[in-house]
């Protein structure tokens, strides 16, 4: 790797205790020169989804030979692999949970290795912190140059998560909610550069649980409090709610079925 390397990191543990502080601390150890930045630590506690998709929607921004290290993993301890993968334009490392699956599946992969070689772990490997002992200590080495081959047996497959397509209909789209952000925007898998809405504002509703939207172009389009569609900057669609949160007032969580429907022009309403 040329110049400074960045690892970034993305986990569930909260910033409450002492976890990601150790994790930097190990990082740092092993190789100063690294940068070390912080993605979220606020997935939800074990939400792999929450986080292969916060990863999928952050990880490309960062320079190429940025090394991505994702820890969501209640099956540490478990007999789930730990891997890194290495593709034409970053690494990821976490584990073989599915976590990393959303991601990889827009890139070119090189190579898949399982991490397995007890040189480049802390001693002794806790079965509880892999964050910790197995994880960090893997990119700190990977940012010092280390060629993956050496972490482990190159692997076929990996765990991939299903990802939920949506599906056309007569009227325009169905999908599904499979985000909520800290400001209770409901993010769905309708993709903009997918999903295409000729048209745009005021020619365009979104359906989900009762509730009935319509699709404009940033959130301050409606009254304060009224709800409404919007492309958001993941490139996904997500229903919001001016100045407060979709989740909360209209109960949508991961899961909740979304309809992208077009309308005539005349009974879009904010």
């Amino acid at each position: 790797m040329k110049g400074t390397p960045i690892i970034t990191l993305l986990t569930d543990f909260g910033t409450r205790d002492w976890f990601v502080g150790t994790i930097k601390g190990v990082i740092g150890r092993i190789d100063p020169r690294a940068v070390v930045v912080d993605v979220t630590h606020e997935i939800e506690p074990g939400d792999i989804r929450g986080g292969a998709f916060a990863l999928a929607a952050s990880y490309s921004f960062f320079p190429r030979g940025t090394i991505h290290v994702v820890v969501v993993d209640p099956g540490v301890g478990s007999s789930r692999k730990a891997i890194v993968a290495r593709t034409e334009n970053f690494s990821f490392v976490g584990p073989d949970n599915g976590v990393l699956s959303w991601a990889l599946a827009r890139e070119k992969i090189k190579s898949v290795h399982v991490l397995e070689n007890p040189q480049f772990f802390l001693q002794p490997l806790s079965h509880t912190f892999h964050g910790r002992d197995l994880f960090a200590p893997v990119a700190a080495h990977l940012s010092r140059g280390t060629p993956v081959r050496r972490f482990g047996r190159r692997l076929a497959q990996y765990v991939r998560l299903p990802w939920p397509e949506p599906c056309r209909t007569r009227s325009g789209w169905k999908g599904e909610v499979v985000y909520i952000d800290r400001f209770g925007n409901a993010l769905t898998n309708l993709e903009a550069g997918r999903v295409k809405v000729p048209g745009g504002e005021g020619q365009w509703i979104v359906e989900a649980r009762g509730l009935r939207c319509p699709l404009v172009s940033f959130y301050q389009s409606v009254r304060m409090g009224r709800p409404a569609a919007v492309l958001g900057s993941s490139g996904f669609l997500e229903i919001a709610v001016n100045g407060g949160s979709a989740a909360k007032n209209f109960k949508l969580r991961p899961g909740t079925p979304v309809h992208l429907k077009r309308i005539r022009l005349c009974s879009a309403r904010s």
